[in-house]
């Protein structure tokens, strides 16, 4: 079940433009059940039919802590902020960009829902909702 929430720009036809509005669809939410009381990852697909936005951060009720990761030769890195490209897509996968929780204030269990507030620079806030799914779950294969 993907949460897909989408926000749509109003104006500009000229999707080209740098000044063209964002169009954003946010699919394939998901949160693996985290094995520590204190940490958690979330990852999700924000699809961007429109001009370029930026992520600048992630809120949510389960954490006053969340914050933004790249993966860069193995190793993980805070990073302040992300690009949405026009016409592009910003991913967040395992091993790759992810969301990190934590100081979580209670351990999310498979099957829970999170709620998970994107906050970008032209579009605003985009709420998800997150499934908690098993530890082990790969989008791919859907197990």
């Amino acid at each position: 079940m993907a949460a897909a929430v989408t926000l749509a720009g109003c104006g500009s036809d000229d999707k080209g433009s740098s000044s063209a509005k964002p169009e954003l669809k946010v699919t394939g939410a998901y949160m693996p059940a985290p094995s520590m009381d204190t940490m958690a990852a979330g990852f999700f697909t924000v699809t961007n039919s429109g001009g370029a936005d930026t992520l600048t951060s992630v809120t949510s009720d389960l954490s006053d802590a969340v914050t933004l990761h790249s993966t860069k030769d193995g190793a993980m890195e805070e990073e302040k902020s992300f690009a949405v490209p026009a016409d592009g897509t910003l991913d967040f996968i395992s091993g790759g960009n992810h969301l990190m929780f934590e100081k979580l204030t209670h351990k999310p269990q498979q099957g829970e829902k999170v709620s998970v507030e994107l906050h970008f620079a032209k579009s605003g806030t985009v709420k998800i909702s997150m499934p908690v799914k098993s530890a082990t779950y790969t989008p791919k294969t859907g197990h």
